[in-house]
Formats: C-alpha cells, structure tokens, sequence
C-alpha cells in the first residue's frame, strides 16, 4: 500500500488547520528545505526523529555475483533516527 502524496498531505494538513491547500504545501516546501539545510548539525522534527549526518568508515566487502572481495570507501550518510515517541504511537509501549 502506497503512503500519502505531497498534496494529500497539504490538503490534510489545510482541512485540520484552516488554512487553505496552497499555503500547507508552501509549508510542507519550508519544512522540508528547513530540514534539508540543517542537516549538518542534525535537525529534529519535534515527536517524528532527527535527521543526522554519519560518517562511515571504510570497510571490506563482497561482490555477491563472484565472492570477490571489495574495498568500501568511507563516506558520509545521512540517516534519520525515529524518536521514541513516534515508535510508541505506531508499535505501542513495550511490555
């Protein structure tokens, strides 16, 4: 099953607060260039999880179509940490 669309969203999103479609993509458009910006130094997305750059180091690997083995190069990922709340909310507490 496939999610949301961008306009799906704005249009929730201009149904629950009252302002009109136009102005909640505008926004979705701000928060995302916002998070994209400020990534550097880690963004949180209050309830969601942060967005947080990571550097890896270089490693070993294997081609899986010889079994040759392969140099990885270091290099840097971004990678988003779902936040406690949200996982909570989505899974349930832990028992």
């Amino acid at each position: 099953m496939a999610g949301m669309t961008k306009s799906q969203i704005a249009e929730h999103l201009a149904e629950k607060t009252g302002l009109t479609k136009k102005v909640s993509a505008q926004y979705l458009e701000e928060f995302a260039a916002l998070a994209y910006k400020q990534a550097k130094n880690s963004f949180t997305m209050p309830g969601l999880g942060k967005l947080v750059l990571v550097n890896r180091k270089a490693r070993m690997g294997r081609n899986p179509a010889t079994g040759e083995a392969i140099k990885i190069p270091a290099k840097r990922v971004v990678k988003f940490r779902v936040a406690k709340a949200a996982k909570d909310a989505i899974l349930g507490p832990k028992k």
